[in-house]
This record gives C-alpha cells, sequence and structure tokens, in this order.
C-alpha cells in the first residue's frame, strides 16, 4: 500500500521559511511523478510543484515560481517542498501527492500539513 506522509507544516511570519517533508512508502517510485497541491480556505485544491522521482523535470505553478523549490531525496523515499519568502496568500491545506507517469490524475495523497502565514 502507498502511504504518502507530511510533515513540516506550522506558523511563519511573511517573509519567512519553511520546508516540508514527504515520506513515501509501500513501492518503488522510478517511474512515478511525486507533486505538491494545496488548498486555501474557500478555494479549490491548486497544483504548486512537481518532479519525476527520478529527476530531470520539475513544474511550478507561477504564483510560487521562484520562491518554492521541489526536491527529493530517493535514498530516504523523501520528497521535499522548500518554501522561501512565504506570503499570506500561500497560506492553505498543503498536500503531497503521487502518480505514475502514465496516467493523467494523480493516484496517491497524502494527509496534508497546514502552512500558515502571518502579515
Amino acid at each position: 500500500q502507498v502511504q504518502l506522509v507530511e510533515s513540516g507544516g506550522g506558523l511563519v511570519q511573511a517573509g519567512g521559511s519553511l520546508r516540508l517533508s514527504c515520506a513515501a512508502s509501500g513501492r518503488r517510485f522510478s517511474t512515478y511523478v511525486m507533486g505538491w497541491f494545496r488548498q486555501a480556505p474557500g478555494k479549490e485544491r491548486e497544483f504548486v510543484a512537481s518532479v519525476r522521482w527520478t529527476g530531470g523535470s520539475t513544474y511550478y505553478a507561477d504564483s510560487v515560481k521562484g520562491r518554492f523549490t521541489i526536491s527529493r531525496d530517493m535514498a530516504k523515499n523523501t520528497v521535499f517542498l522548500q518554501m522561501n519568502n512565504l506570503k499570506p496568500e500561500d497560506t492553505a491545506v498543503y498536500y503531497c501527492a503521487a502518480k505514475a507517469t502514465i496516467v493523467a490524475r494523480y493516484d496517491f495523497w497524502g494527509q496534508g500539513t497546514q502552512v500558515t502565514v502571518s502579515s
């Protein structure tokens, strides 16, 4: 069974930084894409960033480009989201997700971790 567990969320002031972690288990992810999504109060869930497990391709939402960085430690089966220069509008529940490269939709989701950015 695939399991994704997020951690690292919390309360931070605007301009600060947080690093989210996603511990992945249950299978080998060499043919998977790992992603981060977020859902703010009153808004739909939105894509934030993604990376192929093996690297080589990264994508970012325009709203976070230049501030957030997605990475992974394959030896530790962990995906990270480094968030710098946080803004109040970044406040959301952040979710780790995974999908096989050949499917359109993300197959697996974590429970989420709350990020709150105060002004």
